[in-house]
């Protein structure tokens, strides 16, 4: 019979991803019930004059609230859609500096090209402010960002 020493396995813990251990959580809910009801929002990319932006630019919702997010990109060039903290989508920023072709494989992101449509589900079950953004080099400084407010109740 094997014995095992807290130790190795402490250590063998600690070589786990956080991702793995969250099991799936993420900073603004978690993907959504395809079964259950959602509202639907309609987000819109697209470039201007020297400009990136996204319409709506601010979105509220209510904790605990399904939303399915139908994205578009009436743009010219790729954009994309990533919904997290802050926090998160700078560091996510300064990854996609470094690899700017960098493929997601993410239930909160889609990278889009032009004239391109996604949806994703997804479930806000925690309160606060929250950002969705194109992180491809260039695009966020340009101005293309939003906000998600979670609030407590209605």
């Amino acid at each position: 019979m094997f014995r095992f020493h807290p130790i190795i396995i402490v250590a063998a813990a600690l070589t786990i991803p956080a991702s793995a251990l969250a099991h799936g959580s993420f900073a603004a809910g978690d993907p959504g019930d395809p079964k259950k009801q959602a509202r639907v929002i309609e987000v819109r990319m697209h470039e201007g004059k020297g400009t990136m932006s996204y319409t709506p630019n601010r979105i509220e919702v209510i904790k605990g609230e399904q939303i399915r997010f139908v994205i578009s990109n009436a743009g010219e060039l790729d954009h994309e859609f990533m919904l997290d903290s802050v926090e998160n989508n700078t560091k996510h920023k300064a990854a996609m500096a470094k690899n700017p072709e960098m493929e997601h494989d993410d239930p909160n992101g889609r990278r889009l090209e032009p004239q391109g449509t996604s949806e994703i589900l997804w479930k806000f079950d925690k309160v606060g402010s929250f950002e969705f953004a194109c992180l491809i080099p260039g695009h966020y400084e340009a101005g293309m960002h939003g906000v998600v407010v979670v609030k407590d109740e209605r």
